[in-house]
């Protein structure tokens, strides 16, 4: 089976084989610690992640995950994300006392924050401040942070590019692209990279809005549409096989291996 395993993994990109292989990576000792901090009356729980077998200075990624919010499935996914190469701060946008446990719980949790999207930027931006303050004690690179976001950690991180943030990158996968403002795109300095199914009934119809958005932006920027995936493509716990949110490992593997690449990019251009 392993020997099967690592033949696969010749033919694809290394992350899609580190998630399909359950995280099988040599002496890596992944750190997930709490990070709290109170921001407008509310307490937030968030996650910080990193290999510690080795002290280099590594880039930092601020996770948005999906709308079930920081869970255990959402920290293994950032684990399989950072090994050696990030930090990632797993962040919590709904409050200490909200993890949703259904589509109802995660409905109501989202709900608030996409229908005040300055309070989404508020808090996603807060988080941003938090993240830079963890490399005093973290094996981060404070002047490399970037942000990912799935779902709707897409919209918060598209959010946090369209507040000014300084940041290298913003990345979405099969996130909300709709906003509340589309003339805060000419405040987007971070390079951004969007990618959605061609077949994601919950965000098709703000393919050409987002697409008009951006071009306000004086940042690169790239919107790629991935052919029959739907929504959810790189949530492995999808498992449906039909449906409108639904894991695909091909469009996963590709998605993530365009995040490398954008990330580097993306760095490489911020040094002076």
């Amino acid at each position: 089976m392993l020997s099967s395993f690592l033949s696969r993994c010749a033919l694809i990109p290394v992350l899609y084989c580190v998630l399909a292989g359950g995280g099988q990576t040599a002496q890596a000792r992944m750190v997930a610690r709490p990070v709290s901090w109170d921001f407008e009356h509310t307490r937030f729980d968030s996650v910080l992640v990193y290999d510690d077998a080795v002290a280099t200075k590594r880039p930092g990624l601020l996770m948005v995950p999906a709308w079930f919010g920081v869970n255990e499935t959402a920290i293994h996914k950032a684990e399989q994300i950072a090994r050696q190469r990030y930090v990632i701060l797993l962040t919590d946008m709904y409050g200490a006392g909200i993890r949703p446990r259904d589509t109802a719980q995660a409905r109501a949790a989202v709900s608030p924050l996409l229908a005040d999207r300055a309070l989404m930027r508020r808090r996603v931006g807060f988080a941003l401040q938090q993240f830079r303050a963890q490399a005093k004690t973290a094996p981060l690179d404070a002047s490399r942070l970037a942000a990912i976001g799935f779902c709707f950690g897409g919209a918060a991180v598209l959010d946090l590019a369209r507040s000014g943030a300084d940041i290298a990158a913003a990345v979405s996968f099969h996130g909300n692209l709709g906003t509340d403002n589309p003339a805060l795109a000419k405040d987007i300095h971070a390079h951004v990279l969007a990618m959605n199914g061609a077949d994601d009934a919950a965000t098709v119809s703000d393919f050409g809005p987002f697409m008009q958005e951006m071009r306000q932006s004086p940042a690169p920027w790239q919107f790629l549409v991935i052919g029959h995936a739907v929504h959810c493509f790189t949530e492995t716990e999808a498992t449906a096989t039909t449906g409108q949110c639904r894991y695909d490992p091909q469009a996963a593997a590709q998605s993530y291996a365009l995040m490398d690449q954008w990330l580097v990019r993306s760095f490489e251009d911020i040094r002076p």
